[in-house]
């Protein structure tokens, strides 16, 4: 019989991962087997397994279709002869879905549907829906959503990344764009959550205000670094309500901005050097290269090298914390990738029927993955975190967050 290396192996199993139909199938197999044990555990008994404790008994199955992220799932649910058993397992998609298809609805109703969206309403929901009965939808899943945030926070986030998606609106028969604030904690356990989602009609320092002094009326504590990029409306609202913590500048927008200034035949060996500054072992080494660029930059591109000298330092704050921490507390692709997923999602409906319909279907995904996250892997180690107690008067370089004071005044 001929052996087959690990190597081999190795690569049969890769290919399987890869295999889409493969994974949809695994998915579908699971999950069914999932509804079965829930409606076993619902009436006490197997199927014909006689029982003193049976509560009911099966009465065949209604098919129901599942759309996730290899595909969309046939799976058939189980009933009983009651009518009584219902399945927690649609619970998480039940609210995009919803959100997606009110969206949908209200839009076919205002008259500005596409022949697209029309057949799109047509296959999700069908024609027959009235204004009251959108109304009345909208009306539960938006009790629903302004609960999920509205609730209450427990423990403590030392970590927030915080930043604003646009979406196109109708409003007064206009199309203008609508901003959603989103911000997104770290929790002391290591696991990611969807802390606020809020509509406004700009991003600016009054209506970021808003948001931070509702997410601290709900119980925020313990945040010990905000990670964003350098909006001066939002860096106002942080340094008015998180004046104890540590501002991170995003080094992604950070090195845009900083191409953005220089000649374009530097750009490639100013992105490297950058680079080595991000990745530098410890926050010394860092000011070390920060300051060799300055120099080497003096001459030949002065823009450049007064740049750096007046912000480096707001790009430098996650060396006050674990190493390990640092590559997913430097930037905020965390939330930029939460979203594009919400941006594959909406580009269905293109324009918004209004502000709520908007908030109503990000909101939904939003909690989505927010379900996703916490049920998950964990994000990030925090035994770190805890053992080295980290806070800005413990450390022997306390930056001076959103000023533009230059770091190099000792020169």
């Amino acid at each position: 019989m001929t052996q087959i290396n690990d190597s081999q192996r190795s690569d049969g199993i890769q290919a399987l991962v890869n295999d889409s139909d493969f994974l949809k199938e695994l998915l579908q197999s699971f999950l069914q087997e999932h509804l079965e044990s829930e409606i076993t555990e619902f009436l006490q008994a197997a199927p014909y397994e006689r029982a003193e404790k049976r509560k009911g008994y099966r009465n065949g199955y209604k098919p129901r279709m599942l759309r996730t992220r290899v595909g969309t799932l046939n799976l058939l649910v189980p009933k009983d002869r009651d009518g009584c058993f219902q399945t927690g397992l649609f619970e998480r998609y039940q609210r995009s879905e919803k959100a997606l298809v009110l969206a949908l609805q209200q839009m076919y109703l205002q008259g500005v549907s596409t022949r697209k969206v029309t057949a799109i309403t047509e296959r999700l929901c069908g024609t027959e829906f009235s204004k009251s009965q959108v109304s009345a939808l909208c009306g539960r899943l938006d009790t629903e959503l302004e609960a999920w945030r509205n609730r209450q926070l427990s423990g403590q986030y030392p970590y927030l990344i915080v930043d604003a998606q646009y979406h196109k609106v109708r409003e007064d028969h206009r199309i203008i764009s609508k901003g959603v604030l989103t911000v997104v904690g770290i929790s002391r356990e290591g696991y990611r959550e969807v802390l606020a989602v809020q509509c406004a009609p700009t991003e600016n320092e009054s209506t970021w205000a808003t948001v931070f002094r509702k997410l601290i009326d709900r119980g925020l504590k313990g945040v010990q670094l905000v990670i964003s990029d350098d909006h001066k409306g939002l860096c106002n609202a942080i340094e008015r309500y998180f004046q104890d913590c540590q501002w991170q500048r995003c080094q992604v927008h950070y090195l845009r901005n900083l191409l953005s200034t220089a000649p374009k035949k530097l750009s490639k060996i100013l992105a490297d050097q950058l680079r080595d500054i991000f990745n530098a072992p410890d926050r010394e080494t860092a000011h070390n290269r920060v300051k060799k660029m300055v120099c080497l930059y003096a001459q030949k591109s002065p823009k450049v090298a007064q740049y750096l000298e007046n912000t480096a330092e707001e790009v430098l704050a996650c060396f006050n914390f674990p190493e390990e921490h640092r590559r997913r507390i430097r930037t905020t692709n965390c939330l930029e990738r939460l979203h594009e997923e919400i941006r594959r999602r909406t580009r269905v409906v293109r324009i918004f029927p209004n502000q709520n319909s908007c908030l109503r279907l990000v909101s939904a995904l939003a909690a989505e993955h927010h379900d996703t996250w916490v049920s998950g892997y964990r994000y990030l180690n925090m035994e770190p975190l805890a053992h080295e107690n980290i806070t800005i008067a413990q450390n022997l370089v306390t930056p001076k967050p959103l000023t533009l004071n230059p770091i190099l005044q000792n020169f």
